[in-house]
């Protein structure tokens, strides 16, 4: 018996030299003078998980302080994936940097690259073609299909349910064909470039696209048939990881994350950008702020997506795609190889760069996970002193250990995936 004991025995009524309470048997509940003795009680225990763990969904290690099964404390540790995107960025040619910007948020590359040429655009003053307006928009909108469909089937996966996870990749997988058609990539696709587009889209692509849009909700309605109503999964979800309005505000949430809060916040309708203003669709918007209704919000952001996408396609209209001016996109290879003024033009633009004016430029887009914003400072040169990612995930992980404060350790596995991180723009 340690000399704390011996003296909690001594100076409380009711138990005797050992520290048991009298009268009333080791365990025994009920009685008003039942006790359980310090020399008994739990301590807090730390548990790691990940950084090497599927359900971190990425390199990520929480450590959760546990009292019995209840949380009492997360605390996220980041910063094994050693990226340094911002400083690398520093150091190339803004085409240059298209190529990082697929390696941040790995599951929406596209809308990352088009992220990246609509900032330095308005940094330059460009406007760019209406036919690049809208391929920018397709792209943007499969993004955000894409990365809503992973995190789909895989927060099934950590909540026990498998088929909905092979009816989302399967579709997944439709996209990435789509994807590769039009870049030679699946997941790296460095689709822009400053003032225009890396290619046009291929003859035929844009009736497969068509195709796609035509079955997808099919395919939504068989998810929202699984999930909805089911009630292990209402069980796991609804009530859990609840944030406020209020709360989700002062952590600076964007995305799903904000909206199913029930704040109506949208880029797309609030700060718009590509003409977003003048296409038809609806912004989701939560009421309790828990698991349950981030994936309804998610959920319904893909139907208003494939609402998009069909819209962009009546849209699309023969025309140029890059702007015409030699001094930001490079003259064809035929003319650069038979013109020499063409010739001139590749070679400085490609041993040179394109060279914004002094100044500095912020501009935020609505991606899958929220607000991506990119922000650049330049001197004049062709290269950037300063480049930062407003990365949506990060901020977004910043509310992760009040989510979780008073949640059982089960519900750590369900609230970190309702958060929908990718650890490419966390470690940037």
């Amino acid at each position: 018996m340690t000399r704390r004991t011996v003296e909690m025995a001594l100076s409380t009524p009711g138990l005797d030299a050992e520290g048991r309470p009298i009268g009333v048997p080791l365990g025994v509940a009920g009685s008003e003078d039942a006790q359980l003795p310090d020399a008994l009680a739990g301590e807090h225990m730390l548990l790691n998980i990940g950084p090497q763990h599927p359900a971190t969904h990425g390199v990520l290690r929480l450590v959760v302080e546990l009292e019995g099964e209840v949380v009492q404390r997360v605390i996220p540790h980041i910063g094994y994936l050693h990226s340094g995107f911002e400083k690398l960025g520093e150091y190339r040619h803004y085409n240059q940097i298209i190529p990082l910007t697929d390696r941040t948020d790995y599951l929406a590359p596209m809308a990352n690259n088009v992220a990246l040429a609509l900032a330095v655009e308005k940094l330059m003053g460009i406007e760019i073609t209406e036919r690049c307006k809208v391929l920018r928009v397709i792209a943007c909108e499969m993004s955000r299909i894409i990365s809503h469909i992973v995190w789909l089937g895989t927060t099934g996966i950590d909540l026990g349910a498998f088929t909905p996870f092979l009816w989302s990749f399967q579709e997944r997988e439709r996209i990435y064909n789509l994807q590769e058609a039009w870049t030679g990539a699946r997941l790296t696709t460095s689709l822009t470039r400053v003032g225009g587009m890396m290619a046009d889209i291929p003859e035929g692509w844009d009736a497969g696209l068509r195709a796609f849009t035509e079955t997808f909700p099919k395919v939504l309605d068989e998810v929202d048939t699984m999930f909805s109503r089911n009630a292990i999964w209402c069980g796991r979800t609804q009530g859990v990881g609840a944030m406020a309005a209020e709360d989700a505000i002062n952590y600076s949430l964007t995305g799903p994350m904000l909206r199913a809060s029930g704040v109506d916040y949208d880029v797309r309708k609030d700060r718009p950008y590509l003409d977003y203003e003048t296409y038809d669709f609806e912004v989701p918007i939560g009421e309790h702020g828990d698991i349950y209704d981030r994936y309804m919000v998610r959920l319904e952001e893909m139907y208003q997506s494939n609402r998009i996408l069909q819209q962009a396609l009546d849209r699309l209209k023969p025309g140029p795609i890059n702007v015409d001016d030699p001094r930001v996109i490079l003259p064809p290879k035929s003319r650069a190889m038979s013109d020499m003024e063409a010739m001139i033009f590749h070679f400085k633009q490609v041993m040179e760069g394109i060279k914004p004016p002094a100044g500095e430029v912020y501009l935020g887009v609505e991606n899958p996970k929220g607000e991506l914003g990119y922000y650049f400072v330049s001197d004049g040169t062709a290269k950037p002193v300063r480049w930062r990612i407003r990365p949506p995930a990060f901020v977004n992980l910043a509310a992760l250990p009040k989510l979780c404060e008073g949640a059982l350790l089960a519900d750590v596995i369900a609230i970190n995936a309702s958060v929908d991180i990718v650890m490419g723009e966390i470690d940037r």
